[in-house]
C-alpha cells in the first residue's frame, strides 16, 4: 500500500520545534515530502509571540492552502492557533484541523478524525518518541513549559500558563536516548530555564540537573539557554563553569539596562544584579555570553535607550539580539498609554544593529589565529564554493556560522566535530582551515 505523504512547517522558536518533532514521532505511517503540493497532510506548528510571527503563521497557512491537491487535510496547530482559537476558526475557512498547544501528541487521532481539538492545558513532552529534524547532531531537550514571570510585553503566560516543569528522571532517560541516536550536541530550553522546579518548591532545581546530566556515560555537550536574571544564582554560573559535559555558554536575555524600564517592564532585577551577573559569566573561562534586547517599550526616553545603547558598546558580549517592541493584546505594556512613534523606534533598532555589528567585526578580527573545535554542515549558502561550520560552543541558528575555505581533511563529514584555525575575518564572520578531527 502506498505510504501518505507529509509536509510540515515548524514556525517560531526551538520549544516549538521539539513540539513538532513530537507530532513527527506520531505519524510514522506517513512519508515526509519536501514538496507541500503532494501531501495528503500539511501541519503548520504556529508562534503567537509577536505580530511579525502571527503574521508570518497565518501567510505561510494560506500560501500552503493556495498549492495544495484535493482531499488534502491542512492543520493549524500550536500558539497562534491557541491563542486566537475562536477568531481564527470562524476566518479561516481554508484549514481543516485547528489545535493548540495540548494536542501535540495526539496529532495522529486529530487528522484521522479530521476535527478540531484543544484540550485545556499545554502539552509537555515525557517520554514520547521524537523525529529530530534540521540536524543529524544537534537535539533540543525541553525541560518546561509556561512561564510564572510577568513580563509586561510577554503573552506567552496568557496561553502557556504557569510553569511547569519536566521530571528530572525524564530528561536524564531523554538525553541518554538522543546520545545513543548519535545525538553529542544538546541545548536545554524553557521560557525561563533558570526557573526550572520552582514550580514543585525546588529553588537550584536547574543546578541540580545540570549535575546529574554532567554524571550520565556519553559522549555528548550541552548548553543551557534563555536564564532570567532574577533567577539566576552564583551557584548556578559556578555549577555550569564547572560541569565537564557542559560549555560555557550563558544565554540570558536582559531586555534593557536602565533601572527605570527594568521596573516598567517588570522585568523582577535591577541593573545593579543584572550586571553583576553577566560580569560573573564574563569572567568564567572560554565563556560565551549572549543577550537579547527589546528597542521602543511604552516609557523609554531618549536617556534610558543611550544607557542600554552605550551598555551594549561597553559590555564585551560574545552575541547580543535585538527586537522592536510589539505591542499584544493581553499584556500589561498593551494598556500602557505613552506608545512610542514608530520611526523612533526603526531608528533605535538601527542603532542597535550597528553596535552589534561593530563589536562582531571586532571580535572576528581578534578570533583570526587562534584554533577552536566546531562542527561541519557542509555547503555555505553565502557561496557555493564555500563550506560552513558552527563552533562547538555555539547555540545552532542563532550564534551564526564560521566560513570554511580550506581544508586538511579531505571530504569533512557533515556533523563531525573537527578542529579548525581561524585564518581571515570576512566582517563578522571568522574565515577558517579545518586541520583535523577533533
Amino acid at each position: 500500500m502506498k505510504k501518505k505523504k507529509l509536509f510540515m512547517v515548524s514556525l517560531g522558536c526551538s520549544k516549538n520545534q521539539v513540539d513538532s518533532e513530537v507530532m513527527l514521532g506520531r505519524l510514522k505511517e506517513y512519508e515526509m515530502t519536501n514538496d507541500s503540493s503532494e501531501a495528503d497532510a500539511i501541519i503548520v506548528n504556529t508562534c503567537g509571540f509577536i505580530d511579525a510571527a502571527k503574521q508570518e503563521s497565518i501567510n505561510t497557512v494560506l500560501s500552503l492552502h493556495g498549492g495544495r491537491k484535493e482531499g488534502s487535510k491542512l492543520v493549524m496547530a500550536g500558539c497562534l492557533s491557541e491563542r486566537y482559537k475562536d477568531e481564527l476558526q470562524k476566518e479561516l475557512k481554508e484549514v481543516d484541523i485547528f489545535t493548540g498547544v495540548a494536542d501535540y501528541a495526539k496529532i495522529d487521532e486529530l487528522i484521522d478524525g479530521g476535527k478540531a481539538k484543544f484540550t485545556e492545558g499545554t502539552f509537555l513532552i515525557d517520554e514520547e518518541e521524537r523525529v529530530v529534524i534540521n540536524s543529524n547532531y544537534h537535539a533540543y531537550v525541553k525541560l518546561a513549559e509556561g512561564c510564572n514571570q510577568v513580563c509586561s510585553f510577554c503573552a506567552i503566560p496568557s496561553f502557556k500558563g504557569k510553569l511547569f516543569s519536566r521530571s528530572e528522571d525524564s530528561i536524564l532517560k531523554e538525553i541518554a536516548s538522543l546520545n545513543k541516536k548519535g545525538y553529542f550536541d544538546l541545548s536545554l530550553v524553557a521560557q525561563d530555564s533558570s526557573s526550572y522546579m520552582r514550580d514543585k518548591g525546588v529553588k537550584g532545581g536547574l543546578a541540580s540537573l545540570v549535575k546529574k546530566i554532567d554524571a550520565i556515560d556519553g559522549d555528548f555537550y550541552a548548553r543551557v539557554l534563555y536564564l532570567y536574571p532574577s533567577t539566576v544564582d552564583d551557584e548556578l554560573i559556578n555549577t555550569i563553569a564547572n560541569a565537564k559535559k557542559f560549555v560555557n555558554y550563558f544565554d540570558m536575555p536582559i531586555q534593557h539596562i536602565s533601572d527605570k524600564m527594568l521596573r516598567i517592564m517588570k522585568r523582577g532585577a535591577g541593573k545593579v544584579k543584572t550586571v553583576e551577573l553577566l560580569s560573573k559569566m564574563r569572567a568564567v573561562p572560554d565563556s560565551f555570553v549572549r543577550t537579547s534586547v527589546i528597542v521602543g517599550h511604552p516609557g523609554e526616553s531618549d536617556e534610558d535607550f543611550a544607557e542600554m545603547l552605550s551598555f551594549i558598546e561597553e559590555f564585551d558580549f560574545d552575541a547580543v539580539s535585538v527586537f522592536e517592541y510589539s505591542d499584544e493584546e493581553g499584556t500589561a505594556a498593551y494598556e500602557m498609554t505613552d506608545k512610542m512613534d514608530k520611526k523612533i523606534v526603526t531608528k533605535r533598532l538601527k542603532a542597535i544593529e550597528k553596535a552589534i555589528q561593530k563589536k562582531g567585526v571586532k571580535k572576528a578580527k581578534v578570533a583570526v589565529g587562534k584554533s577552536f573545535e566546531a562542527v561541519f554542515e557542509g555547503v555555505s549558502d553565502e557561496h557555493e564554493y564555500l563550506l560552513k561550520a558552527k563552533k562547538k560552543i555555539w547555540a545552532p541558528e542563532i550564534d551564526g556560522e564560521i566560513l570554511i575555505n580550506e581544508s586538511e581533511v579531505e571530504n569533512p563529514e557533515v556533523g563531525k566535530l573537527y578542529k579548525m584555525t581561524a585564518m581571515d575575518a570576512a566582517k563578522e564572520r571568522v574565515v577558517a582551515r579545518i586541520d583535523s578531527l577533533a
